[in-house]
């Protein structure tokens, strides 16, 4: 059962709503790839620095990531959601006044560099300066928010609401609230003892496809997603991480890891004729670089539940098993590059290889 509903449920008003937040969203994801992975390549390579790629062990599932943080990779934590948080949730989802994207808070933080005259309509999403003043604020320390317009006069209208939120709901309850809806326990996360708690606590973790207790804003993002099942809509959460290397993405269909790779000229041949284009076409909307022979390119894993993290069709308590996996690899993709409209990703073998 999902807390967010269908397309074919909604009326006709919500319908367009969904319809608007997804081709936003789709060009969010154009833009988060650029910020997240295409920029921080950039920023090694301008530090003549060799960019510390991928390995295929750490995309697999409950794999563990090296622990070194990489100052040239950025990093940031954005939360996109398709309708507007409610007062409510502001004791777990930190968004007041104080930390609205107006102009004397902004001025204040000294976060951004603000042109004159200061332009208000740059934190929509459908401003032509947005992707600059997101750009400006990613570095911002904890979230991001964008979310709906709540003004009356602009209904389907998307901003950047807010910055500096902070995500201060505790991972404990985030742990207990995933392990009743998969009914691991019945109603509170030490009742089956302390040892049961801490292995539920690091299957959160697992469920959204990321280590166990990994660093602040991976954590953030984990439970921030598991809090916003509290919220009927759909939301989308990016995640850039200096440790992974990745740009890591939350949302109602599951979540996605998309990192850079390296492939030697006979790998982007196998690539090419498994799915029958040319070379010169893999290379011009495919490839970001060329390092000597190889080919550097985006490369998605999508991942999915298992048996053992999706509710039990009979609604019984069941025990928790520790070694069983709760998620497995759904689909692996050479992505195009940001901007490149005609082509779709890839589907390719990378992982297992």
């Amino acid at each position: 059962m999902t807390f967010w509903r269908f397309r074919e449920e909604l009326g006709l008003e919500d319908r367009l709503r969904r319809s608007y937040y997804e081709l936003l969203r789709d060009e969010l994801d154009q833009h988060m790839i650029q910020c997240g992975l295409m920029d921080s390549y950039a920023n090694f390579r301008a530090s003549k620095k060799p960019y510390p790629y991928v390995e295929k062990r750490e995309l697999k599932p409950r794999a563990r990531i090296p622990d070194m943080e990489y100052e040239c990779q950025n990093v940031f934590l954005v939360i996109f959601l398709e309708d507007t948080i409610a007062s409510e949730h502001k004791k777990y989802i930190r968004f007041f006044d104080q930390n609205k994207t107006i102009k004397s808070n902004l001025l204040r933080s000294e976060t951004l560099p603000l042109a004159e005259p200061y332009d208000r309509s740059q934190k929509y999403l459908d401003s032509v300066h947005f992707n600059d003043f997101l750009k400006g604020l990613l570095p911002v320390d904890y979230a991001l928010l964008i979310q709906r317009d709540p003004s009356a006069q602009a209904q389907n209208r998307y901003g950047l609401t807010h910055f500096h939120v902070r995500i201060d709901w505790p991972i404990a309850e985030a742990a207990e609230d995933l392990a009743r809806q998969l009914r691991y326990i019945s109603k509170d996360l030490y009742e089956k003892g302390e040892k049961y708690a801490e292995d539920i606590q690091k299957k959160l973790f697992e469920y959204y496809s990321l280590p166990a207790m990994v660093g602040g804003r991976r954590t953030a993002a984990v439970v921030a997603a598991q809090y916003l099942k509290r919220i009927p809509c759909i939301s989308t959460i990016y995640a850039a991480s200096c440790e992974s290397r990745a740009l890591i993405r939350i949302s109602e269909r599951g979540t996605s890891r998309i990192v850079i790779i390296k492939l030697t000229d006979g790998e982007m041949a196998e690539v090419a004729d498994s799915n029958k284009i040319s070379m010169d076409q893999l290379k011009k909307n495919y490839m970001i670089h060329k390092e000597k022979n190889d080919g550097v390119f985006l490369f998605q894993a999508i991942y999915a539940p298992t048996s053992h993290s999706t509710p039990p069709e009979d609604g019984k308590v069941r025990e928790l098993k520790s070694d069983l996996s709760w998620v497995r690899v759904d689909s692996q993709q050479i992505i195009p590059k940001p901007g490149v409209k005609k082509h779709g990703p890839l589907p390719v073998t990378f992982i297992y290889t």
